[in-house]
């Protein structure tokens, strides 16, 4: 009598084959309709889109206003953002003291905070009647509400957490036997972070840095409440859109169309980061 045998490692590949090919649509369905839900509208707006007279209206001149303040602003508040959440990064990750983790839910907290309640919270701090505002006004004469520095310091405080979580993450999986070998060879701490750990952390950097910059440009709920929506001065291009959307949504659908594509380029620049990374 003769018996059969069956390679196990065949029978388990055979078997994790036709489990992984079967489609189970009880998952298939509610998953194209929730990419259907976040593609159509994006769709909407392709469709909707005046693409004979875009060029047209690209060039008005409160387009490229608004255009040019959103740029410098989104500029200018992600290089305050890298000057200091770099270093608050590196204290999260590097440096052990008491109530850290608190501090860590402090940073990201404007994240999940409504932009507008961080506008309220910034015209407390630094309105003219404000902690530190009243205190900058009259010693210095520096007014930040309803100025275009005023936009800066709203979008640097809602887009600088997502630099710092970018960095600190980079910190942490970064390899420590390379600083620790320059601080053997007499290195000092700020020759080592300067010459060794910033390189190691470059990639981070410049994802939190794009990142950044990409929420500061879309901002619009701390911006209108905290700086105002005074057209050259401090309307960037979300409030441009809230505007142009009331009086004519062509021109709004234009410059959503600009933000569109911003997104899209900065999705496609950290594909390799963010879309393929296990």
């Amino acid at each position: 009598m003769t018996t059969s045998t069956i390679s196990p490692g065949r029978g388990a590949r055979r078997g994790s084959g036709a489990v992984t090919g079967r489609l189970p649509w009880v998952l298939v369905v509610p998953a194209l309709l929730g990419m259907a839900f976040l593609v159509l509208p994006l769709a909407g707006l392709l469709v909707r889109a005046p693409w004979s007279t875009l060029a047209v209206r690209l060039a008005e001149p409160q387009v490229l206003e608004a255009l040019r303040l959103s740029l410098v602003t989104a500029t200018v508040a992600t290089a305050g953002c890298l000057l200091l959440g770099v270093p608050l990064a590196w204290l999260l990750a590097r440096v052990d003291f008491p109530g850290r983790r608190v501090v860590r839910a402090l940073v990201t907290v404007p994240l999940v905070l409504p932009p507008v309640v961080g506008g309220v919270a910034l015209l407390l701090v630094f309105g003219r009647r404000g902690l530190i505002g009243q205190w900058l006004d009259a010693t210095f004469g520096v007014t930040l509400p309803f100025t275009s520095a005023g936009v800066v310091v709203a979008e640097a405080f809602v887009a600088m957490p997502f630099l710092v979580i970018s960095v600190e993450g980079a910190l942490r999986a970064a390899d420590q036997r390379f600083e620790e070998a320059a601080a053997t060879l007499g290195a000092s701490r700020w020759t080592i972070f300067r010459r060794v750990t910033l390189p190691l952390i470059a990639p981070g950097v410049v994802a939190g840095a794009v990142l950044c910059w990409a929420r500061a440009l879309g901002e619009f709920g701390a911006t209108i409440t905290f700086a105002g929506n005074f057209p050259g001065q401090t309307q960037t291009m979300p409030l441009a859109v809230y505007l142009a959307l009331e009086t004519e949504p062509e021109a709004a659908i234009v410059l959503s169309l600009v933000l569109l594509a911003v997104s899209v380029v900065i999705l496609a620049s950290l594909r390799d980061r963010w879309v393929n990374s296990p």
